[in-house]
Order: structure tokens, then sequence, then C-alpha cells
């Protein structure tokens, strides 16, 4: 059975990182740890008949944040994880812990800040044992729950920094392949790591065009593994079928470059070719995607299929 760390005015800190920011629990090295997260202001809540978790109430009556960003849970210092290691973040499971989730479009937000001058903001009702949102014309979509904001602990000389952009810590990165049974390796820069999650998406498209996705509460069971004997310095992740490597950065060209170099490392190795030629797999078949376009810092990652370059 795992530990259990519930969100609460206590757990949850909102809208920052801060390597300075005490941790909430202590665990060690490969433990599981559940986590459970809340999402969304003020302005963000249902109506009558829908489940709001009444800490989100108690944390919205202590103020608005020193910062905007995002409600995360946490944060979980690893024992024995120091500046320099990787961070193994195996998400085990993740599940619904409301009925309703929403979306907000805002002007001078998202892919397209001009073309939209009012603010739509829509309530979708969510039903965790079909696996389904459905939304405001009838259409019945698929859930596919994640976290969009995982990362640990910036280096102690940035400060304080929002939750809004992605960076080297990880944070919000909003990769929609991140969900159960996948693996999140982050670079460690502080005593304990620190381990923060939040976001939570019911659903999401590549892109996350509109600045938002189905926001909502959940719950996250994740093994915390340091790793000593890997050389990451930057976010990479894993599925069962495919490698993924990352690239954060305003520029979109500058985020695809970050992330095709890194997997002609990746390729390399593992698969013992030349860079030259683990270059030419890349462009053979790998596939560079848009991560998300609205965080400022925006995201494009690369899928590499595992047995393409796995030793038999």
């Amino acid at each position: 059975m795992s530990t259990i760390l519930k969100s609460s005015v206590e757990t949850c800190h909102w809208g920052f990182f801060d390597a300075a920011h005490p941790a909430a629990l202590t665990i060690d090295s490969g433990q599981e740890i559940t986590i459970e997260t809340i999402s969304g202001a003020p302005r963000n809540l249902p109506g009558p008949g829908y489940h709001v978790p009444p800490e989100l109430l108690e944390l919205h009556a202590t103020g608005v944040p020193a910062m905007p960003g995002h409600i995360l849970t946490g944060p979980v210092a690893i024992n024995g994880a120091v500046a320099g290691d990787v961070l193994q973040v195996d998400i085990l499971d993740v599940s619904l812990r409301q009925d309703w989730g929403y979306n907000l479009i805002r002007p001078l937000a998202g892919t397209l800040p001009y073309d939209f001058t009012e603010a739509h903001h829509t309530i979708i009702p969510l039903d965790a044992a079909r696996g389904i949102a459905t939304m405001p014309w009838g259409l019945e979509l698929p859930l596919a729950p994640f976290f969009g904001v995982m990362g640990v602990a910036p280096p102690p000389a940035w400060g304080r920094i929002s939750t809004i952009e992605p960076r080297k810590h990880g944070g919000n990165i909003d990769n929609k392949e991140l969900v159960s049974g996948t693996t999140l390796f982050l670079p460690v820069f502080a005593d304990g790591a620190l381990f923060s999650c939040g976001d939570g998406h019911g659903a999401q498209g590549d892109g996350e065009v509109c600045v938002t996705a189905i926001e909502t509460a959940l719950r996250g069971t994740f093994r915390l593994t340091v790793r000593k004997d890997l050389d990451l310095t930057y976010p990479q992740a894993e599925t069962p079928t495919h490698y993924i490597t990352m690239g954060m950065d305003p520029d979109l060209d500058r985020c695809a470059e970050m992330a095709l170099r890194d997997m002609i490392t990746l390729v390399s190795g593992r698969a013992g070719i030349s860079r030259a030629d683990a270059y030419m797999l890349c462009s053979l078949a790998g596939n560079l995607r848009i991560t998300q376009t609205v965080n400022r810092e925006k995201g494009v990652h690369m899928m590499m299929a595992k047995d393409l370059i796995d030793p038999k």
C-alpha cells in the first residue's frame, strides 16, 4: 500500500516552484506514493449538483496566490536525492477525483490570442465509470487523464518561479503521453528532489491550443526512484512502446532542435550507432510532435519506437 499525500491548505502550493519551499512529506527512494490534487480558481467552480473537493474551497478562502499559476500538491522529498541525480517517476495510476472539469478561453491568451475577444468558460461533466466527457453539443469525448504539471524543485539560484512555464526541472510540460503506465525522468537540482504535481487534465490534444484542457482534480500513484546511474540534464520520458525527448523554449524551432538533439544522443547510445546514423533514423522513423503552444515556453517532444533501437 502506498503512502497517501492528500491535498490541503497545508500540502498545496499555488502558482510557484521554489527549492526553498519545505517538503510536505519525505519518502525513501523506490517508495510508492499516492498524491491527491485539486484544480481551479473560484471563477472556475461549477453550479450546484457537482462534487467540489472541500479543500479547494478552503484554499480559495486563503486568498489569491502570490503569482498566477497552478495548484500543486507537494513537494515530496526523496531521501538520498542530490543535485546531479535523476528522479525516475513511474506513473502507476491516474484517476478522477470529481465529476466535472472546466475549460477556459481567455482573451489575449492561447495560440490565437486575438481571435476570441470574450472569455468562454465551460463546465464539462465527467463520467469516470464510462471514461467519457460529455461536451456541450453532445459529443462523448474519451478521457485520458494525466498531470499537466509534474516537476522537481528548480535550481536554488532561480528562487521562486511561476508554474506556468515548463523548464529543465519539468513543471508545466502538458505532455498528453504521460498517462498511467508511463515513466518521466527529471534531472534533480536540489537536495531531496522535491517533486510536486497538479494541473490535472481529463483529456487534451497535442498543442492545448486554447490554453486549457479539461482541467480537473486527479489522484495519482507514483513510484519515485532516485537514479544515480543516469546522466540527464533535461526531462525525458518513455511509454511501453516509445522513448520521448523534449524541448521547451519560446521558439518552436528551438524546441524541435532540443528534442531532436537529445533523441539523437539517446538513439546513438541505445542502438550503438553513429550520431549521423541516429540522425538519419530520426528523419525516417522519429516523430516530432507539438506538446503545447500556450505556456510562453512552448514545447515539442520527439517519439521513437523502442523496437527500432533496443538490442534484440
